[in-house]
């Protein structure tokens, strides 16, 4: 395949996404979801999807992305962000952050995850980045989930973030923006190797854990069933003056 057909091949890809995440809403809320003072499809709804990054961790924040992007956007290679080497996401993240109609990454702590449990924390991070956007969404496209206590018109897709293009957009925002802030993190936990799993259960961060015990980003209620050293390198005051 030479390189013409693998962009036409890409191309094709792109439209597909964008028409499949059309088509989720106008499913769940009828055509009358793309006509506006008679006009229909003409291109002015605003569709914003919404992802999260972190969820599984023992340390760091939550991200949750929300993203709306131009009906006649032509950028190329957005994808579940999973699937994508961290060049290209990096890529990808200062094009869709320079093209997007609106975007917005939200964080919440490890302390408010430890305080409300991930589930919640979620929904906050999400309902949060839903709020910082302008203009507004006529409709969100979540991956997987209904966000509760958000007015907005909302379809849950089960791995939305490879069927939905704007959701495969806020898939990228969300994690560059966690994976870069736990690189800054590693800098000033160099002992635990953030930069590397960014908090993920690894066999390395397991170990550190064992041997230095939590840091002041690490969520305590993930901790339960390890075994951590009595006394650790970081007090108790300083693991209640987490993020």
């Amino acid at each position: 395949m030479d390189r013409s057909e693998r962009l036409e091949k890409e191309t094709a890809r792109v439209a597909a996404m964008r028409a499949f995440e059309r088509d989720a809403v106008r499913q769940r809320f009828g055509d009358a979801a793309f006509t506006l003072n008679g006009d229909t499809d003409s291109g002015q709804v605003l569709i914003c999807g919404i992802d999260e990054a972190g969820r599984g961790p023992l340390a760091g924040p939550v991200a949750a992305g929300a993203c709306i992007l131009p009906a006649d956007h032509d950028i190329l290679y957005i994808n579940d962000s999973k699937k994508l080497s961290p060049k290209k996401r990096d890529e990808l993240y200062d094009t869709i952050t320079a093209e997007a109609v609106s975007w917005s990454v939200a964080l919440v702590s490890p302390q408010r995850i430890d305080e409300i449990n991930i589930l919640q924390a979620t929904y906050e991070a999400m309902r949060q980045a839903v709020s910082e956007l302008s203009p507004e969404p006529d409709f969100l496209v979540n991956d997987a989930v209904t966000i509760p206590g958000i007015g907005i018109p909302q379809v849950p897709v089960v791995k939305g973030d490879a069927k939905c293009l704007s959701v495969a957009a806020a898939s990228i925002l969300a994690k560059v923006t966690r994976d870069r802030l736990m690189q800054g993190f590693d800098r000033q936990y160099p002992e635990y190797g953030f930069a590397s799993h960014k908090g993920y259960g690894t066999k390395a961060h397991i170990e550190a854990l064992e041997r230095f015990g939590p840091c002041p980003i690490h969520r305590r209620t993930f901790l339960t069933h390890f075994t951590l050293p009595e006394s650790g390198r970081y007090t108790e005051d300083s693991l209640q003056g987490r993020m």
